[in-house]
């Protein structure tokens, strides 16, 4: 005989019994990818998520911590708003250091002439003879793609909007909801069943977003140490040392904590800067970040995977399958959209 589908004796659910469990997830995240409301949820977890995070850690050095979600609040964003200021100073130092706007005009300028030097008479001939020539593509090109870039623009000052009102909803979220979870709490006694599972929905998000969070922060460590290796060690042991390395290297780590995405602007970022400096430095820099962008792939559906007990391909499906349906966003929110939908079935004792 088989063996039974289910070794805990639930009974086999049907395609109908799975679509009712995950009705909660799709509920939330089919509005937030359609309306591309991704940055106000992400906005408003990190801060609900911060907020009791820091709460928790106060109430356990003082059980009877006065308004600890407030503290809570007021030290996040404390920590938000000197990081972002340590930030900004250090990437003026550096840009100071590096002679400013003039002195990257230079090094621009320079790359121009490398460029042209090494590269065959029929493709050097396309690259511009100076940084007027330069200039005047770059307007040419902004006049003919005007509806896009405006459209670009727009997306910008929207999504930063929809952060910021995400911000304020995780606040006042985490001010109002009590610190215990749901399932700490009796649906009978204290709130109202379908409150009760509302807030239970919310918990599991929260939850799933969490484990995804830690896990990215594995991996940014694990890039921003493999970047560190090549423009702090290697770099300077071959004496070419790359301009504002330190300011790079903190940068990357920013940008990491954004799946496969983060990974791509701090790449470009450290390529354009090698590209003032040298071509063959650019070429060099290139080599070595895609080989680190192409293992972060492997590595953001191994670590995550861990977190939320997937396997490799699983993360690796769902990131392909919802980057094709909803774009950036999809790809984007598939870690949490598919921890939070296997979260659900193993609560019922379907996985």
């Amino acid at each position: 005989m088989p063996d039974e589908p289910l070794r805990s004796g639930n009974p086999s659910p049907g395609p109908g019994d799975v679509a009712l469990a995950l009705a909660g997830v799709w509920l939330i995240w089919i509005p937030v990818l359609a309306l591309h409301l991704t940055p106000a949820l992400f906005a408003a977890l990190i801060t609900y998520g911060g907020t009791r995070a820091i709460a928790g850690l106060l109430l356990r050095r003082r059980a009877q911590w006065p308004h600890a979600q407030a503290w809570g609040l007021v030290f996040l964003l404390i920590l938000v708003g000197a990081t972002g200021s340590m930030a900004v100073e250090r990437t003026a130092e550096a840009a100071a250091q590096g002679g400013g706007y003039a002195g990257l005009m230079q090094q621009l300028a320079a790359s121009l002439d490398q460029v042209r030097a090494i590269l065959p008479a029929g493709i050097a001939t396309h690259v511009p003879v100076s940084l007027e020539a330069l200039r005047e593509a770059m307007v040419g090109w902004l006049r003919s793609h005007s509806a896009e870039v405006q459209l670009w623009g727009g997306h910008t000052v929207r999504g930063a909007g929809y952060a910021l009102a995400g911000v304020i909803i995780g606040a006042l979220l985490a001010l109002q909801l009590p610190l215990r979870p749901a399932e700490e709490v009796d649906p009978r006694a204290e709130v109202p069943p379908l409150a009760w599972r509302m807030r239970a929905g919310f918990d599991g998000l929260v939850a799933s977003f969490t484990s995804v969070v830690f896990a990215q922060l594995r991996i940014a460590a694990l890039n921003t140490a493999l970047t560190a290796l090549y423009l702090l060690v290697a770099l300077p042991a071959t004496g070419t040392p790359l301009p504002m390395a330190g300011t790079l290297v903190a940068a990357t780590f920013v940008a990491s904590m954004v799946p496969v995405v983060g990974n791509l602007v701090s790449n470009t970022m450290i390529v354009i800067v090698s590209l003032t400096h040298s071509v063959v430095l650019a070429g060099a820099s290139l080599v070595w970040l895609v080989a680190i962008h192409k293992l972060e792939y492997f590595l953001n559906a191994q670590i995550v995977g861990s977190r939320i007990r997937a396997k490799a391909w699983e993360i690796l499906a769902a990131m392909l399958l919802l980057e094709a349906l909803f774009g950036l966003a999809g790809l984007v929110s598939a870690p949490v959209i598919y921890a939070q939908a296997k979260a659900a079935l193993r609560e019922r004792g379907w996985l």
